[in-house]
């Protein structure tokens, strides 16, 4: 969230790269992973995308307290999570929530809110969100159950109830992030909030409610500002542990007056408050935790950590942390297989941008984009520094392809926040969606609650390396500008395709239903180890009928501040045959399923195959 601008990019680079973006829209992709050519289904008369959250029970309004105070945390959330915590096979969703902060505010640093602002920034959130000022009702995260039902013709009625009450889930600190997994290998997905204050986490019963274990965990650690959280198993023991980033060391108490341009209170830029640094949590089986982080992190320098991802990325069987970082050198942790890890982002080539700049990282993701076999790694900034794309050689070293893949002048527009690699249209290309909301209001709107918002952008990968905007072919909520940060990726209506649920900061829940990637072939894969949990960490190879693979991964990380389906759907284009698939498990060990149908979801255990 620091101001900055690529040196080789100007402004007349920003509206050049409009234009282009306005005309690529009937481009066709070239090439193919591994000399596969795919194919795709006509192009959609209809919205590809459509918002269905009110329509289908998901009636959310995140709230953030702001009052013209300009509270640092107002600006980081809300994070959301996709996950199955009642195993019925779809995916419910939680949205972390916030509350009044000013009126905790040290007021010997504090600059009292106007009286118009604290009208605008109380009463009108409030009633936005259907919570009258004075009522009693507390502020806290809501849990949607899935009612998902597939009718005997094979339509869907998509339905949410909130269950918040009866979960057992009190989440009434000001939230900012979410992340899950089954953390005590019990087949039972668990619930990690982190918040500005103490990071929470909720032990999945079975029953339809959740118990708060933090501090018998050993995760309960001092207040903070913790956003983004991931969970692997870093030492191939079996449990997940779990790596949490930190923003700042921010606290009410030392709040600061940061004037924009205009002279005007506005808001901080991480470096005002210093950082802190990031955790590593060893899990000793059972839900317990232990602190590893003076051990295990030795060498990088911590910045404003804002996105999160894990991945092997360079292949040797072990599992990585990527970290983005707000204005300073991101960090690249790469397992030493013995407990440890080394930080090698610069040498790397993913610490600073092919110019030498530190950015302002924010959401992160890792993928094959151009199905090669590795994982290449994208992350957002601000306006005006564009998305970073970082090409993997397959040995953990990288080159900078923002510039060359069209993705860094095609976003310099916007200030991204929640973003995944994901195959929208199933034709086996991973493209990607960045949701999108700057930090400076915008000019005209000053009388808006919270008037930092801007659109969404989908971005379609052309096969060659580059990619094309297709967001004004998307659909109706593509045109909504919103203040967009926690984005959740996963088929929730299990038709065959990657929906979105996107938080706003200080606005409505979306769900945006994919309309047309089930018009090609898929195969919708659950990779689950021997006590049923997802093992996060695997990587999944579909063989096609020519020798030719594509590669995904099992995570429920990146993004930002929030949690993904940890299933993984794989577009296939027109190839309506069966496939072979391979998966790697965290283990080390190798098992294949040799024949399998396509356009279906299917679960693969390990132990299962030859």
């Amino acid at each position: 969230m620091v101001s900055g601008r690529r040196a080789a990019i100007s402004s007349v680079t920003v509206l050049v790269a409009l234009v282009v973006a306005g005309c690529a829209g009937d481009s066709n992709r070239a090439g193919s992973p591994v000399n596969h050519k795919p194919t795709r289904a006509a192009p959609a008369q209809d919205e590809w995308f459509t918002d269905r959250a009110e329509e289908t029970g998901l009636d959310f309004v995140h709230f953030n307290g702001a009052t013209g105070q300009f509270l640092y945390p107002e600006i980081l959330p809300p994070g959301v999570a996709l996950f199955d915590y009642d195993n019925d096979g779809d995916l419910d969703v939680y949205v972390v929530q916030g509350r009044m902060l000013a009126s905790e505010a040290d007021p010997r640093t504090a600059l009292p809110p106007s009286r118009g602002a604290l009208r605008r920034g109380h009463a009108d959130a409030f009633a936005e969100a259907g919570i009258p000022p004075r009522d009693s009702k507390p502020l806290t995260g809501r849990l949607f159950r899935n009612d998902l039902q597939v009718r005997a013709d094979g339509t869907r009625v998509l339905h949410f109830t909130d269950v918040t009450e009866q979960s057992g889930i009190n989440a009434r600190q000001y939230g900012l992030g979410v992340a899950a997994a089954d953390v005590d290998n019990d087949g039972w997905v668990d619930l990690l909030l982190t918040n500005f204050g103490t990071n929470q986490l909720f032990h999945n019963n079975g029953d339809g409610t959740f118990t708060d274990i933090s501090n018998r965990s050993g995760i309960q650690s001092e207040p903070g500002v913790a956003v983004s959280a991931a969970f692997l198993d870093y030492d191939r023991d079996g449990w997940l542990d779990l790596y949490v980033g930190y923003n700042v060391n921010y606290t009410l108490k030392n709040d600061r007056f940061c004037p924009n341009m205009a002279g005007a209170r506005d808001y901080c830029p991480p470096q005002i408050f210093g950082g802190r640094a990031d955790r590593l949590y060893r899990n000793l089986g059972n839900g317990k935790f232990v602190d590893v982080s003076a051990k295990a992190l030795v060498g990088g320098k911590f910045g404003p950590a804002l996105g999160v991802v894990t991945a092997d990325f360079n292949g040797d069987g072990w599992i990585d942390i990527y970290v983005a970082n707000n204005g300073e050198p991101n960090l690249l942790w790469i397992n030493q297989r013995d407990g440890t890890f080394r930080e090698t982002a610069l040498l790397a080539g993913v610490a600073l941008t092919a110019e030498g700049k530190a950015e302002a990282s924010m959401g992160v993701d890792a993928g094959d984009f151009d199905g090669d076999g590795d994982e290449d790694l994208v992350m957002t900034e601000l306006t005006g520094q564009g998305a970073n794309l970082y090409v993997n050689d397959g040995s953990g070293r990288f080159r900078d392809a923002s510039a060359a893949s069209s993705l860094g002048p095609l976003s310099l527009p916007f200030t991204g926040w929640g973003t995944a690699w994901f195959d929208f249209d199933n034709d086996g290309w991973l493209d990607l969606l960045i949701v999108n909301g700057t930090i400076v209001a915008n000019e005209g709107r000053t009388n808006q609650p919270f008037p930092y918002d801007q659109r969404k952008a989908l971005f379609r990968n052309l096969g060659d390396g580059r990619f094309e905007n297709v967001t004004d072919r998307a659909g109706a909520a593509f045109t909504l500008s919103e203040s967009g940060r926690g984005a959740a990726f996963g088929d929730i209506d299990n038709d065959g395709d990657v929906d979105v649920v996107v938080g706003n900061d200080g606005g409505r829940l979306r769900l945006l239903v994919n309309n047309i990637g089930n018009r090609n072939h898929w195969l919708g894969l659950r990779a689950v180890g021997k006590q049923g949990r997802d093992m996060l960490g695997a990587t999944v190879a579909v063989i096609r009928g020519d020798g030719s693979k594509l590669w995904r991964r099992v995570h429920s990380d990146g993004s930002y501040g929030s949690a993904n389906d940890p299933r993984v759907l794989v577009g296939l284009g027109r190839a309506a045959e069966n496939v072979k698939v391979r998966v790697q498990w965290p283990s080390g060990r190798a098992e294949e399923w040799p024949d399998v149908a396509v356009d279906r979801w299917i679960t693969l255990k390990e132990g299962s195959g030859r």
